[in-house]
């Protein structure tokens, strides 16, 4: 029996909905899989407000991570971090998941993979300081992406 052959891609293959080129920030898998809730994809606004959503989401976290990190609230940071993790997680926000586990694990006083306890306080609030630049520079690259792919960059 002949394979049946339509006029839309294989969806196994990687963008097959015409994405662009996410590098490593965003897993287009993951993202699709939000794209084809979409009824509209012109307008793609069931995405479009989940993505926005979670850049406001994103930022007022953010601020929150500073406070705790100037307050040197290591819970509240691990709490912050899995908050976070899970959203950017849904996104396909490869980077962006990956820092934020990062920094679950620090404020848990735990090496990066969660694995090993680390006493020192001191220690793990350094290791957030580092990481949440990293978090913040990924978020930047992804958020920048996106907003290419929305058509809603800044002139």
């Amino acid at each position: 029996m002949a394979a049946r052959h339509d006029s839309q891609e294989d969806p196994s293959d990687a963008g097959s909905i015409g994405l662009p080129d996410f590098g490593d920030n965003i897993d287009p898998m993951t993202f699709e899989q939000i794209l084809e809730m979409d009824d509209d994809e012109e307008e793609r606004e069931f995405s479009r407000s989940i993505v926005f959503g979670f850049f406001e989401q994103a930022e007022n976290t953010f601020k929150s991570m500073d406070t705790s990190l100037t307050n040197e609230d290591l819970d509240g940071l691990s709490s912050l971090g899995h908050f976070l993790k899970g959203s950017s997680a849904t996104l396909g926000l490869t980077k962006v998941k990956d820092s934020c586990e990062k920094i679950q694990h620090y404020g848990a006083h735990k090496d990066e993979t969660g694995n090993n306890a680390v006493s020192d306080s001191g220690l793990c609030l350094e290791r957030i300081k580092i990481t949440m630049k990293a978090l913040k520079h990924d978020y930047s690259e992804a958020e920048s992406i996106l907003r290419r792919f929305y058509h809603d960059q800044p002139s």
